[in-house]
């Protein structure tokens, strides 16, 4: 499982048990600490996730700022609540190439915004896989 976490939104891709395909799962609409923690980690249970990997939103210039923070504080929660392993992977320009993707598709300004953050966290998973068979 992948997460793009946003100050509004989560986005979420999962990929098959043999981590060969990586899907969009949903973008989750953020409600409150504790219902976002309960709501991913009981899809990590649902799914049998053993990892969540989490995009760092690192600045340009590769320096991690309060984005980055709030981000492992999520994260520091969601651990007390899920046996998963949490890693991290840059996630600089996903968004962008979600973007540029979803254009090309012919996606419109509001379909673009519904689905941008599932679409960055499978960019996010895929990103990861990559890098574990290298």
């Amino acid at each position: 499982m992948a997460l793009d976490y946003g100050d509004s939104r989560i986005g979420i891709a999962l990929s098959d048990p043999l981590c060969m395909i990586v899907s969009e799962e949903s973008t989750y609409k953020r409600i409150s600490l504790k219902a976002d923690i309960a709501h991913i980690a009981g899809l990590a249970v649902k799914m049998n996730c053993d990892t969540i990997v989490v995009g760092l939103p690192i600045n340009m210039d590769g320096t991690k700022g309060p984005r980055v923070e709030r981000t492992y504080a999520f994260c520091e929660e969601l651990a007390k609540a899920t046996p998963a392993k949490i890693e991290f992977i840059d996630e600089r320009l996903t968004t962008a190439q979600a973007e540029k993707l979803l254009i090309s598709v012919g996606k419109n300004r509001g379909q673009r915004k519904e689905v941008i953050d599932a679409v960055s966290a499978n960019i996010i998973l895929q990103s990861y896989l990559d890098k574990k068979q290298i």
